[in-house]
């Protein structure tokens, strides 16, 4: 019986561990970009962790394949003792780690499982407290009924090792092959329909029961006993706002225009810039950037760039290497979130996600049917 919570316990961990790996390890610049927020919102004292800011890829890349690694150990049963402690270890620290942040809230999203699934920070918290409860057990049993296999195990533990990072590495130099992400291929980002309207909504509570309720506003009248309901919250819902927070191309004068060129029924293909040093794009990016951009205007289509630096730093940039094309101005982060790359491309057409490419991939983009 015990040998059999054993296993049970080690399949129940190992895969919640290769889920959360693999959700991370298609997009480990994302988890890099946490741990950078970790070390940033974090400090014991006066002592701060953004020395260590460099490091991100690198960790993100060796946490991603360790938590991977110990998933895989966990379900096959090799290196039985090795990995109850490496499994002890890990949920010691996401265990504490979760709890302060759900007390101080300084990271609200540890990125656990990347974009796949958003917890809160006591979601997150109580997710690792029952993970615990099968950590102690596995930890205890260690041995039960263990034949040591040396040659099999290392087998296994290098094989997932390469694969996890082979996998990874295939993801930081392309677009995720996943997206988890607000811009992904296929996903309208906003309504080109003109005859959609405005929809508010109202929130009430119930005073008895606690339960609340939201309507639309314009059927008000059947909560306006206010022995019975409270009004706590209402929201406008627009239907032609881009689906993505914080998203802007903003022009030279400040007006933002994301809505207008993303709306075009015509095809539209972004260049995005996201670090604000345009110095820090190596030689591929800018020959996939000038490659792309006289393949856009051979056959007539409209390119843009969309960047962090300052606007004066894009048209320095712009000019010197020769690329004559718009340009609009957006939060980094935003940037990010649309595409990881230095340069990305992203195509629009019709407020749709047509197609996004890695600059390492940017010939995709000639064999596009753009007549379609």
């Amino acid at each position: 019986m015990n040998y059999t919570l054993n296993v049970i316990a080690r399949w129940f961990v190992g895969l919640v561990f290769l889920f959360s790996s693999f959700s991370k390890g298609v997009d480990p610049l994302g988890t890099a970009f946490k741990v950078q927020e970790y070390m940033t919102a974090w400090s014991i004292g006066s002592w701060t962790f953004e020395w260590a800011l460099p490091l991100a890829n690198f960790l993100s890349v060796a946490l991603i394949c360790a938590e991977f690694v110990v998933g895989v150990l966990l379900i096959t049963g090799c290196f039985r003792r090795i990995s109850a402690w490496m499994l002890a270890a890990m949920m010691l620290f996401f265990t504490v780690t979760t709890l302060i942040d759900a007390i101080t809230n300084k990271v609200t999203d540890c990125g656990c499982f990347g974009d796949a699934l958003k917890l809160t920070n006591w979601q997150t918290f109580w997710k690792n407290v029952v993970l615990d409860v099968p950590t102690v057990w596995i930890f205890m049993t260690q041995r039960l009924r263990y034949r040591r296999r040396f040659e099999r195990d290392m087998i296994v533990l290098i094989a997932a090792t390469a694969l996890m990072v082979g996998f990874e590495i295939y993801n930081i130099n392309n677009e995720p092959c996943i997206d988890f992400r607000d811009w992904k291929v296929g996903k309208r980002m906003i309504e080109t329909d003109e005859n959609l309207q405005l929809k508010s909504y109202m929130t009430y509570r119930n005073k008895a029961t606690g339960e609340e309720v939201e309507i639309e506003t314009k059927d008000w009248m059947a909560y306006q006993d206010e022995t019975v309901w409270e009004l706590t919250g209402s929201r406008v819902v627009d239907p032609h706002e881009i689906k993505a927070d914080g998203f802007s191309m903003l022009d030279m004068d400040g007006n933002d225009m994301s809505v207008d060129m993303l709306s075009s029924p015509d095809y539209l293909l972004i260049a995005t810039l996201p670090n604000p040093d345009l110095k820090k794009m190596n030689a591929k990016g800018l020959r996939a950037l000038k490659s792309v951009s006289q393949f856009a205007m051979d056959h007539d289509i409209e390119m843009v760039v969309l960047a962090s630096a300052l606007a004066e730093d894009v048209q320095s940039f712009l000019y010197d290497n020769g690329l004559e094309m718009d340009f609009y101005g957006a939060d980094e982060k935003a940037i990010l979130v649309m595409a990881r790359a230095m340069p990305a491309f992203v195509l629009m057409k019709d407020g749709v996600v047509m197609g996004k490419w890695h600059y390492r991939n940017f010939r995709k983009i000639m064999d596009y049917d753009f007549d379609d």
